[in-house]
């Protein structure tokens, strides 16, 4: 008896109809010498063929999303060099963040010694702490707030101060440049101050107050 050769696959529709040819002249092969009584629990070579088909399906599913989860992965890891620089950031000395905030404090017209006062009584000057009401790094900026500002990273320690002094400085120009004022709206909110015209009845900000224009004297 004379097998036809199987033509070469060029599409996965052909790939298919090869296959389907290749079970049918099976099945006559089968039929015809008998093959079935000596096949192992009845199971046809045809039935092995579907069953390899499909595992070879569920292989080539699972390396698919292997792949892609690795290409997510790759586009999402940072460079070695901006993960550097942005560890630097985070663990600066607090000489360097002293540094920062002098240069910042020019840049906004403000005096660096109450910008310096504000940045150690907020955090000590810590570019990664977090209060439990959420605000973070030196100038401990709420996330809202940080957006608003620019900040795209509150714990990257330049980001960070220059968002505080842009804030005291607008908080500095809406109470025409009164100190305290200024300093109890950076903790209680503009709203606050306004309300009581000036510093607020509230303990935790009376004493920060206090505590800054200490630090700032």
């Amino acid at each position: 008896m004379q097998i036809n050769p199987v033509p070469a696959v060029t599409s996965q529709s052909d790939l298919l109809a090869d296959i389907n040819n290749v079970k049918k002249r099976i099945k006559e092969i089968e039929d015809q010498f008998n093959i079935k009584q000596f096949s192992p629990e009845s199971v046809t070579f045809s039935q092995v063929l579907n069953k390899q088909i499909n595992n070879t399906g569920k292989i080539n599913a699972s390396a698919a999303y292997r792949k892609q989860a690795a290409n997510a992965a790759q586009n999402t890891a940072p460079t070695n060099n901006s993960a550097g620089t942005t560890a630097r950031m985070h663990n600066l000395p607090p000489q360097q963040i002293e540094e920062i905030i002098q240069k910042t404090a020019a840049k906004y017209g403000i005096d660096p010694r109450l910008l310096s006062a504000v940045a150690e009584t907020e955090s000590n000057y810590r570019p990664d702490a977090v209060s439990s009401a959420g605000a973070i790094g030196v100038m401990q900026l709420m996330p809202d707030t940080a957006s608003a500002l620019g900040v795209s990273d509150p714990y990257d320690a330049q980001q960070n101060i220059e968002g505080g002094a842009k804030y005291l400085k607008e908080l500095l120009n809406d109470f025409g440049g009164d100190v305290r004022e200024a300093v109890a709206a950076y903790n209680a909110g503009p709203q606050a101050v306004k309300k009581y015209q000036g510093v607020p009845p509230y303990a935790e900000t009376q004493n920060y107050v206090s505590h800054v224009l200490d630090l700032y004297q």
